[in-house]
């Protein structure tokens, strides 16, 4: 009779480490395939972003410097519908503030007037109104190796920094531009 009760008791474990197991999974039901990514670099004291790709129908930007932590804020970008062809663009100066596009895209919520972004420890960007994947990246990083690479060349995140030809070649193998679609 021992036998038959812990047959139940070792089956109810089993789905249940299953269970557990499977809740555990690391990566999102929805995350792409790639990891994805945007290019950043610091010039003459201005944040620059290259998307890699182009990325058309742009209605918003949204940087998240800080994300999750008491210190969190945000700067968000956006243009009249049809939306915009972003690829690179000027967003913030060191010494504040953030460059006059001269375009359709427009900040919409500024950083606070206090807020200074080369103390963050990272940048989390999305892009509305195309499907996008976002991207993050670490500020220390980018204020620090910038100088140290040629112009076209923007760190990627994880993937380190990159050129044109560098983008074209592991784009879709190694890694997502965020407005390249999962090719899975």
């Amino acid at each position: 009779m021992a036998d038959t009760v812990s047959w139940p008791r070792v089956a109810c474990a089993a789905l249940l480490v299953a269970a557990v197991t499977a809740a555990c999974e690391t990566k999102a039901q929805f995350a792409p395939s790639l990891p994805p990514a945007a290019g950043f670099r610091v010039d003459d004291g201005v944040l620059k972003l290259w998307t890699g790709t182009p990325c058309d129908g742009v209605t918003g930007l949204r940087l998240i410097f800080d994300s999750g932590t008491r210190e969190s804020t945000e700067q968000v970008w956006t243009a009249p519908r049809p939306g915009v062809l972003v690829e690179r663009m000027d967003l913030l100066r060191t010494t504040g503030g953030s460059p006059d596009t001269g375009g359709p895209l427009q900040v919409q919520k500024p950083l606070p007037t206090d807020y200074d972004w080369t103390k963050a420890d990272s940048i989390s960007f999305s892009v509305d109104g195309p499907k996008a994947h976002g991207a993050r990246v670490d500020v220390a990083q980018v204020l620090r190796e910038s100088a140290q690479h040629p112009p076209g060349s923007y760190l990627f995140g994880q993937r380190g920094w990159m050129d044109a030809a560098d983008v074209q070649r592991e784009n879709q193998k190694s890694f997502l531009t965020v407005c390249t679609p999962d090719p899975k």
